[in-house]
């Protein structure tokens, strides 16, 4: 048994770098789309969710890759205290800006966009 814990250590110790270097690479390749994304999209509420939800799934992933290539627990319970910060806010903030531009009044475009309208304009 103690063979096998110290081969499973060992595995650990190799397997655990590339893990997280592909976690980190992941994650900003996702927060990369969700800028993409931001930039892209016609309106505030697309824009939000773009924003959203790749922002807490790329920042998910970039602290899991951070915590895998971690020397120790105590700097893996900082991350996870910037997870669960992160977890709670980033939702929170992106409903009030979308309750807020609601209340605003700003209406989503709805429709394709750049199609002509009966009279000959543009949307």
């Amino acid at each position: 048994m103690a063979d096998f814990l110290t081969q499973a250590h060992a595995f650990w110790e190799m397997a655990r770098f590339p893990a997280g270097a592909f976690l980190c690479l992941a994650g900003a390749l996702l927060c990369l789309v969700g800028t993409i994304g931001v930039l892209r999209f016609p309106d505030v509420y697309t824009r939000l969710h773009a924003a959203s939800i790749t922002d807490t799934s790329g920042a998910t992933l970039v602290l899991l890759g951070m915590a895998f290539l971690a020397p120790g627990w105590l700097v893996v319970s900082k991350l996870f205290a910037i997870f669960v910060f992160l977890f709670l806010t980033s939702p929170t903030a992106s409903h009030a800006l979308a309750n807020a531009a609601h209340t605003a009044g700003v209406q989503p475009i709805i429709g394709r966009i750049g199609t002509s309208t009966a009279d000959g304009e543009d949307a």
